[in-house]
């Protein structure tokens, strides 16, 4: 039942999510500040941008207590940790002048990691852009896969002498497609299709760029990935009809979604945009933005792809052989967030992904949210949570065991943290965080997590 030799058994967070210290030390505010300040009631959705007016001005702390959080990790047992970078703590307008305390914090923080033994993997951008930035367009400037490049390397320049990990971006579907054509969190724009288009091909464009900075300047020999959240299928039954019906599924497109994996991962590795959403979406396609020299940036050579993965939709063939989505039976299996409870996908998507794109896979967040909190006892009890992370990891395995090389797993959340919209009402954490106090309490997952790490997965086994 062992997973592979060198597993990277972690867990996940970012930034603006945990750190805190939102106006220390020269960092700069990022369009996540600005957006959960704006208090005025959105009047399309009849309430606030975040639940309960919450901010990430402390959020837990992070910032302030970062070595109190290593040395939990170490109690965890964790491998590995994934953590994201603010741009705006690094550069407070997004560009220029360095912010050498905020440098500090992470070279500070790498270091702890590797006293204690975690190996440090770094997300360069996880949706919280500078607002200077976004004053000058955001995304929609064409200077922006080049000032995200300049960012990069002042990081690797500070880091890469330790830090062998580096993923560019965290989930830029739900970035653009959240936050700029649906306008429903930072930075709240309402764009048109054509212009979806080009956030998209911009901020692929930065991850290129990105990709050829750290190739070029990080002192250790580097593993680059990106961390998208891949929409995800799996098969009612493994017929093979059914199995093929769900794949297809995964990588066609037949409506105009902005949400299908190839918009954003075709670019990637097969150098090109898919030719039946560009049928899909006619003249709202702006081949001109395709400029010479474009898409073989984008599609600069990386290591790994890092997928995110909570929830899927399940997929039966017709008698033809197409997919047909399954509806959900009343009282199908959710969590407290609302996400069904699909542990098919992380048997079916890797190995869907790799077959495509022939890249080892990494699940770099996956996890849930429970109504958990201190018992009496002065314990935290999330069973729902053990439940979940087991039949997730013993999906995971059934993808291994298949041949598709699965490197890794970082579980959402190391402890709990700032849900974006949602505030301070969603629990995705190992660790429960007393948010008035900043009080951590291990909960039973973490101590669970810790018997899966250190078996390297042979305590998943049910006896």
């Amino acid at each position: 039942m062992s997973f592979p030799k060198d597993f990277a058994w972690g867990a996940a967070t970012a930034a603006y999510q945990i750190e805190g210290g939102a106006g220390e030390d020269g960092r700069g505010p990022s369009i996540w500040d600005t957006y959960a300040h704006n208090k005025k009631i959105d009047l399309l959705r009849n309430r606030m941008n975040i639940l309960n007016g919450d901010t990430g001005d402390t959020a837990c702390d992070h910032y302030h207590r970062y070595k109190e959080d290593v040395q939990h990790m170490k109690e965890m047992g964790l491998l590995a940790y994934r953590f994201s970078i603010s741009w705006s703590r690094i550069l407070p307008e997004g560009r220029g002048k360095v912010n050498e305390k905020g440098l500090k914090f992470y070279s500070d923080l790498v270091d702890e990691l590797i006293a204690a033994g975690i190996e440090p993997y770094i997300t360069l951008f996880h949706w919280d852009l500078p607002q200077a930035l976004q004053d000058i367009g955001g995304w929609l400037n064409p200077e922006m896969p080049d000032l995200f490049g300049k960012y990069v390397k002042v990081v690797v320049d500070a880091l890469s002498d330790r830090v062998t990990y580096w993923m560019t971006l965290n989930e830029p579907q739900c970035h653009i497609i959240i936050g700029h054509i649906d306008g429903e969190c930072a930075p709240k724009q309402r764009v048109t299709d054509r212009q979806g288009f080009y956030l998209i091909h911009s901020i692929l464009k930065a991850h290129g760029k990105a990709v050829r900075i750290i190739r070029k300047y990080a002192v250790k020999k580097p593993q680059i990935g990106i961390a998208p959240n891949p929409s995800a299928y799996y098969p009612s039954t493994d017929r093979k009809e059914d199995v093929q019906a769900a794949k297809k599924m995964a990588f066609g497109i037949t409506s105009r979604n902005f949400w299908c994996s190839t918009w954003w991962l075709d670019p990637i590795f097969l150098g090109c945009y898919p030719e039946d959403g560009i049928h899909i979406f006619g003249d709202d396609f702006p081949l001109e933005m395709i400029k010479p020299g474009d898409m073989e940036m984008i599609s600069e050579p990386i290591d790994f792809l890092g997928c995110n993965f909570y929830q899927g939709t399940e997929i039966r063939a017709d008698k033809s052989g197409e997919p047909v989505i399954v509806p959900r039976k009343p009282g199908f299996d959710m969590t407290a967030f609302k996400w069904g409870v699909t542990p098919q996908i992380l048997h079916y998507m890797p190995n869907f992904l790799y077959n495509r794109y022939q890249i080892p896979i990494y699940i770099t967040e996956n996890g849930l949210s429970m109504a958990d909190w201190v018992s009496l006892d002065g314990k935290v009890h999330d069973p729902q949570r053990i439940d979940f992370m087991q039949r997730y990891l013993l999906e995971l395995k059934k993808a291994i065991d298949d041949g598709t090389p699965v490197k890794g797993y970082f579980a959402w959340s190391m402890m709990d943290n700032y849900e974006w919209s949602n505030g301070y009402t969603e629990r995705f954490g190992m660790i429960h965080v007393d948010y008035e106090t900043q009080k951590r309490t291990l909960k039973d997952s973490a101590y669970w997590y810790h018997d899966v790490i250190k078996s390297n997965g042979k305590s998943l086994l049910i006896e």
